[in-house]
């Protein structure tokens, strides 16, 4: 989180936030985020955790996954755009490319003559550990 993120200020809880989120790779709930940092000893509320996970969303810094239940997860960007493929069993997460997607997704923008598209996409499966 960046003190220069225009109407947010940079408050402690927002600050024990954005380094929790640093000191793993994988995705995790928003609750499993608030016991890593009650754990820690950052009091930090439940619904800071929430706002504060949107306006990372929201800022670009943390990509947002829906699970297939719905729930969501969430986890610091990588550099480049990309999907994923995630266990539904044990939530392993890998990142792939989809140059065939994104073809796809300008193609259908088009058809449809819609701009300025984004997209996500999640793939999910059991991975090797969990089969």
């Amino acid at each position: 989180m960046t003190s220069t993120e225009p109407g947010l200020r940079p408050t402690k809880q927002r600050l024990a936030v954005a380094a929790a989120m640093s000191s793993f790779e994988d995705f995790r709930s928003a609750q499993d985020i608030h016991e890593l940092l009650a754990h820690r000893g950052d009091p930090v509320g439940l619904a800071t955790v929430y706002r504060t996970l949107q306006r990372m969303v929201d800022a670009g810094e943390v990509d947002l996954l829906r699970t297939e239940d719905g729930e969501a997860i969430y986890r610091r960007c990588s550099d480049t755009h990309h999907h994923h493929l995630v266990c539904r069993d044990c939530g392993a997460t890998v990142e792939v490319e989809g140059p065939a997607v994104e073809r796809w997704t300008r193609a259908i923008a088009g058809e449809h003559g819609y701009g300025d598209v984004s997209h996500t996409l999640e793939i999910f499966g059991t991975c090797p550990s969990c089969r």
